[in-house]
């Protein structure tokens, strides 16, 4: 019955694929199997508790990496790889991501981590990306606003000869600490964790985004439909729960 379950809701994901990039999940069972094997990291907060993936690349760290919403026992664990150069995954954070936030992850079933990497199909992705972990250096909250500004503001950035000098704008506006800001971009304090998340990205087969990780059952890819994700989620809610066990 599970089986089918997942097979239902994998289904729904590739026909309605909406993604910037190449169609068509990889097989990824293996990589699945041995996330889940994985222990937890005391009271980290993660999707991937202390998770190593190796295999053709480097070591990750994968729970040093993104940023984590939910509770840590929250049942469904989801990862959101997304490139901030994307329309559709524009589209999902503009018009669906908060409604899927206050009925699944304000709830405890969904823990989520929101994976921002850089997949190479668009201009200034990599300078903006590497802004937005400098404000996460800073403050959670400052993260959320920042990013916000580069979804709603993409064309600004997207075709702008100084995206970096456009980028500390917006951060000092947003209320970020200009010196801080600058030590932290021009020492490259954040970039390891931009390069280690597209590394990752690259380990595990993404080939279009947003794609999205579900732990146990894959990656779905696209900016799917509110009420397909609520279908999807909510089925993996039921597999993956204790009570349904």
């Amino acid at each position: 019955m599970r089986g089918l379950m997942r097979a239902g809701w994998m289904f729904l994901a590739v026909a309605l694929l909406m993604g910037c990039g190449e169609a068509g999940p990889p097989d990824t069972s293996a990589t699945t199997r041995s996330l889940l094997a994985q222990p937890r990291a005391g009271d980290l907060s993660t999707v991937f508790d202390p998770t190593r993936l190796s295999g053709d690349g480097p070591s990750i760290e994968i729970d040093q990496l993104g940023w984590n919403m939910g509770s840590l026992e929250a049942p469904v664990k989801v990862i959101e790889f997304v490139d901030f150069g994307c329309g559709y995954c524009r589209l999902f954070q503009m018009e669906t991501f908060a409604t899927l936030h206050a009925e699944f992850i304000e709830t405890d079933m969904v823990e989520w981590k929101f994976m921002p990497f850089v997949s190479g199909m668009f201009g200034n992705s990599e300078v903006v990306t590497e802004a937005a972990e400098c404000t996460l250096e800073q403050a959670p909250g400052l993260f959320a606003v920042f990013t916000d500004r580069l979804w709603s503001q993409q064309a600004d950035w997207k075709g702008s000869d100084e995206p970096g000098v456009l980028a500390r704008s917006w951060a000092v506006e947003l209320g970020a600490d200009g010196e801080g800001f600058d030590s932290c971009m021009q020492e490259d304090r954040r970039l390891e964790r931009v390069t280690s998340a597209t590394a990752l990205a690259a380990q595990l087969g993404v080939r279009s985004t947003p794609t999205f990780w579900i732990v146990g059952g894959g990656p779905i890819q696209g900016a799917l439909p509110l009420e397909t994700f609520r279908v999807i989620l909510t089925e993996a809610y039921g597999q993956f729960a204790p009570s349904a066990g």
